[in-house]
């Protein structure tokens, strides 16, 4: 089992999450997040005043797929949140040594799948 994990532009989820759903991908979390890397802050004007932040708005997903899901889902994720500008984002994997759903007790593949 692995944990993929995203950091991308929040107007990317919804695509994101219809094309997982595609691939029978269903379990997805997202969280609101801040962040930052090549495209440094960000600089916005309010009533004719310049605002900046160190930080621009991100959205985190985190989805747990089978081993045999890992590829199919890293590549559905990145090609989604792709637009071809600075602050695309990033997609890593993790190993993820034990999972149980709370509701069954189902526990590692078990738990995922259904």
């Amino acid at each position: 089992m692995k944990l993929i994990t995203a950091v991308v532009k929040p107007f990317t989820v919804t695509d994101i999450m219809e094309a997982l759903e595609g691939i029978g991908v269903g379990g997805i979390t997202v969280t609101e997040a801040q962040g930052r890397g090549r495209q440094g802050g960000n600089v916005e004007y309010y009533r004719g005043a310049k605002y900046s932040s160190p930080f621009v708005a991100k959205a985190k997903i985190e989805v747990l797929v089978t081993d045999e899901q890992v590829d199919a889902a890293v590549d559905t994720i990145a090609r989604s949140a792709y637009t071809g500008e600075v602050g695309d984002g990033k997609v890593w994997v993790t190993g993820v040594d034990h999972v149980v759903r709370v509701r069954t007790g189902e526990a590692d593949d078990s738990a995922i799948l259904g």
